[in-house]
């Protein structure tokens, strides 16, 4: 049939309907159809993004096409599931309306309008965050799970706010507090807990995610690096609760704030954590433009939440980013030293690192003497506990490692700590010109660019024109993204996901928040606190929804949402693969908590760090002691991670990691019973679980056992069954392995190693 009369047809016959609003037809174009049809890229002549481009004889070819089953050669749309009879309903009452297109503020996708505090629901909570939640669960009709018990409303606070379990004189204390004064309780906890040194060391794991932080440059080579004091810059800022927008500006353009403090300057390693390729045969300026590149993806993914990389070969295919918006942005960054150049310009191979250094006075606080000094009484204290005429082989190899790793920091404290250095970010005196590369190749420079925001801002370029100015406007009011951007992230730490399930893409191909309200409460109430970060945490963590059982006995919410999209009962979710670590330490009593200083190395199999090429390395693990500080601190070797790490999906940090997978493995199991670390994590345990047994009944001493590693009582089923695993392995190894088999048992429970039982 022609299109005319088809057309025809269809106004003579369609109903008379509402006119629909053109922003809903706008939302079904950008998800399912501007892949193929939009600015950069016009199948068959159709374009969908604009009035302009679009006519109604178009829509109503569209209309024909998406009615056509699967089968039909002409249905549409091509790629993904087809539109649903509802969205097609809507295509065709809003052609029948006479096809208008909608005002450019109503197709402007959500994360570009800018948050406005929206008004508190009137909803029976404590707080703002249960009163959005609340009321949309009284919207679907759902009621909220009872509170968690006590002792795993602790478990779970410390764990999200410091890493670390709860001791039990730490929950038993919160009981009594609790049966008193419920809501005080939680507060203080949070309180004390957010105040701890060990809070920044807890969330700079995230955060080095993100900034692809790492002990080594990456590629072939991968020889090591020195950028620790980055780390622990992060560690302490987060400590000291740095207001979110210095936070940012340190680490984009600490380097070029006025007189800027040696803390300034190391926050700008955040930017020189991108690899570096010094292999052979690589061409230098190549290599440069790779780096360039790679900030602006991250500053991009990290603060706006956008996925701008397509954007370097030609304008984005879903989101309202061009090219030339993004080498607007590369311009901003353009203008750093080479980091790798050739020696010799005749010699293709004799690529050399010559990144710009920081030396690091050996009085600054970054370096930690108290830590060498709590080392110092750490092994002290374990020279004193063992016999001190050993009985057997493995005493005496405790002993003499002990008295030597005293002897090394002895030695350390007299001699005071060395002359370090770590990599930082410097601006040329003179700015590079910046262009636009045809397909993304360096080689094909086109038209010149300054460096300004992506024209969906509708902003001026920052002043000044460098990085400063970029990272001043990433935290200011006008641009409606980063606070946004910012809090999703950390609720999704908090709750296990997201608001924004889709936290490193808040663009079109993105998920919609499930409480935009709250989404956007949150945004506000960050940028009006001073972008507080605790004060954000905060509200999250003594919230009625933080706080609730995990338990999913409500059949009827199980059934209407069992991904907990609406947060009807508590999080629950794996520790990260260096939680789980720390966890089995601290509940041994082996684990270290001095900071700063640089990495560790725990034990690991032999040969995995043998290499083609670049500087060869001897890994020695290091001594007892100290190869038990939390993970934070374990080397991060980028062609080599950690492989327990690697088990439980830590990132290699090649780049910037915003979302962690969740995997599960039988080897996961195998590291857990098997890698040297939990190894002497559990046969410690095993022996303060013997130790304690012997002043208390076997069942007292079994349910302290299954306190210290759950926090909470367990029930007649649980101890009867480790009754019955102390009895089988009493009979057949003797006392000490049974307990040793509780040990196991309890450091291997699911819910021993997720957040939030």
């Amino acid at each position: 049939m022609p299109t005319c009369v088809f057309l025809a047809a269809l106004l003579a016959a369609a109903p008379a309907a509402a006119e629909p609003a053109g922003s809903e037809v706008a939302a079904i174009f950008k998800k399912a159809c501007l892949e193929c049809h939009g600015a950069s890229e016009a199948k068959g002549g159709l374009r969908l993004h604009d009035a302009a481009s679009f006519s109604k004889v178009d829509a109503v070819e569209l209309l024909r096409r998406v009615r056509l089953p699967r089968s039909d050669k002409e249905a549409m749309p091509k790629r993904g599931p087809l539109l649903a009879t509802a969205q097609i309903a809507q295509l065709e009452a809003w052609i029948h309306a006479g096809a208008p297109w909608p005002k450019t503020e109503a197709t402007r996708h959500w994360a570009y309008v800018p948050p406005q505090r929206p008004t508190l629901p009137k909803a029976n909570a404590r707080g703002a965050v249960d009163a959005f939640i609340d009321a949309e669960l009284h919207r679907a009709g759902l009621r909220a799970a009872t509170a968690a018990s006590p002792a795993e409303q602790l478990r779970r606070l410390s764990l999200v706010a410091i890493g670390l379990p709860p001791s039990l004189a730490e929950v038993q204390a919160f009981e009594e507090a609790h049966a008193r004064n419920p809501e005080a309780a939680v507060q203080q906890a949070v309180q004390r807990l957010l105040a701890s040194p060990q809070f920044g060391v807890r969330w700079a794991r995230p955060w080095l995610d993100a900034a692809r932080y790492a002990d080594s440059h990456g590629y072939q080579r991968d020889d090591l690096r020195q950028i620790w004091a980055f780390r622990d810059w992060v560690v302490d800022a987060l400590n000291a609760n740095l207001p979110f927008d210095q936070f940012t500006i340190e680490q984009l353009a600490g380097d070029l704030l006025p007189q800027p403090t040696l803390s300034q300057q190391i926050a700008t390693g955040f930017h020189r954590c991108t690899p570096t390729n010094v292999e052979a045969g690589t061409e230098p300026e190549e290599s440069r433009i790779h780096q360039v590149m790679d900030r602006v993806n991250t500053t991009a993914a990290v603060w706006l939440g956008s996925t701008l990389e397509c954007a370097q070969c030609h304008d984005h295919k879903y989101d309202a980013f061009t090219q030339r918006d993004y080498y607007q942005l590369l311009a901003f960054f353009n203008n750093t030293p080479a980091e790798a150049q050739r020696s010799n310009p005749k010699a293709p191979g004799s690529i050399q690192y010559q990144g710009v250094m920081l030396p690091i006075p050996a009085k600054h606080p970054l370096i930690h003497r108290e830590a060498l000094t709590l080392q110092l009484q750490q092994t002290d204290a374990q020279i004193a506990a063992l016999p001190a005429v050993p009985k057997n082989r493995t005493e005496r190899l405790q002993l003499a490692e002990a008295r030597k790793r005293r002897r090394d920091l002895q030695a350390q404290l007299k001699q005071g700590p060395a002359a370090a250095s770590t990599e930082v970010m410097r601006e040329l005196p003179q700015p590079r010109a910046s262009s636009i590369f045809k397909r993304g190749d360096y080689t094909q420079p086109t038209l010149g660019v300054s460096a300004g925001l992506p024209a969906v801002f509708a902003a001026a370029a920052p002043q000044p024109p460098n990085r400063l100015g970029l990272a001043r406007w990433l935290v200011s009011a006008d641009n409606p993204l980063t606070a946004r951007v910012i809090v999703n992230r950390w609720w999704a730490e908090v709750f296990g996901e997201g608001l924004v399930r889709t936290v490193e893409d808040f663009g079109i191909k993105g998920e919609a928040p499930s409480h935009p309200p709250l989404l956007d409460w949150l945004a506000t109430e960050f940028m009006q606190s001073g972008w507080d970060m605790k004060h954000l945490l905060a509200l999250m963590l003594q919230s009625q929804a933080f706080l609730r059982s995990s338990s999913m006995q409500d059949a009827k919410a199980r059934e209407k949402d069992p991904a907990n999209r609406l947060l009807w009962h508590g999080p629950r979710f794996r520790m990260d693969a260096e939680m789980i670590r720390d966890h089995a330490l601290s509940l041994a009593g082996l684990m270290d908590l001095s900071q700063g200083g640089e990495s560790i190395r725990p034990p690991q199999p032999e040969g995995l760090w043998n290499k083609v090429g670049g500087q060869q390395y001897n890994y020695q693990p290091s001594p007892p002691g100290e190869r038990h500080r939390r993970g934070l601190y374990v080397v991060l070797k980028r062609g080599s991670p950690h492989p327990s790490f690697t088990l439980f999906d830590g990132s290699a940090r090649n780049t910037c990691v915003l979302r962690r997978s969740r995997s599960n493995t039988p080897l996961q199991a195998l590291a857990l019973l098997n890698d040297p670390v939990f190894v002497e994590a559990t046969q410690a345990f095993g022996q303060a679980l013997a130790a304690q047994a012997q002043s208390l009944t076997r069942s007292q001493a079994l349910t302290l056992a299954f306190r210290q590693a759950l926090a909470r009582h367990p029930d007649a089923g649980e101890i009867g069954l480790l009754h019955q695993l102390w009895d089988q392995r009493a009979k057949q190894q003797g006392e000490a392995s049974a307990w040793l088999a509780v040990a196991t048992a309890l450091l291997n429970l699911d819910e021993t190693l997720n957040i939030g039982g």
